[in-house]
């Protein structure tokens, strides 16, 4: 399993440190590259959503991180390449729609409840 723990500063979103845990269970994804791309992925989609992140209030004093677990393996026939550009452009999709989810407005709660539409993994077969 790889535990990832990734620390930066963003300055289009502030000062403060922004912490992003990520773990990658082998079992999930048996390929170190696939790995690689989803923890790579992760970091950048983190350094382009902070900003409407924190423009919601989801980052201060209360919360000064988040943890990714990759929960379900990718589809190796619909993905048999380790690095495609396909898996590329799931994997990103997915990590949109989660960090979309904490930049709805406060006053919504930034959360989606079981009437809320399928996720991506739910529809193309991903698992972010």
């Amino acid at each position: 399993m790889l535990v990832d723990d990734f620390v930066t500063e963003i300055p289009e979103a502030g000062r403060q440190a922004w912490r992003l845990g990520l773990v990658l269970p082998k079992k999930q994804a048996k390929r170190s590259v696939t790995r690689s791309l989803i923890r790579h992925q992760a970091r950048e989609a983190l350094r382009r959503h902070a900003p409407a992140v924190l423009a919601q209030g989801h980052h201060g004093e209360d919360v000064d991180g988040w943890v990714l677990r990759l929960r379900a393996p990718f589809d190796r026939n619909r993905f048999p390449s380790a690095a495609s550009d396909a898996l590329k452009a799931l994997v990103r999709q997915e990590l949109d729609e989660l960090w979309l989810r904490l930049a709805v407005p406060a006053s919504s709660g930034g959360r989606f409840t079981k009437e809320s539409p399928p996720s991506v993994a739910d529809s193309t077969g991903g698992a972010a």
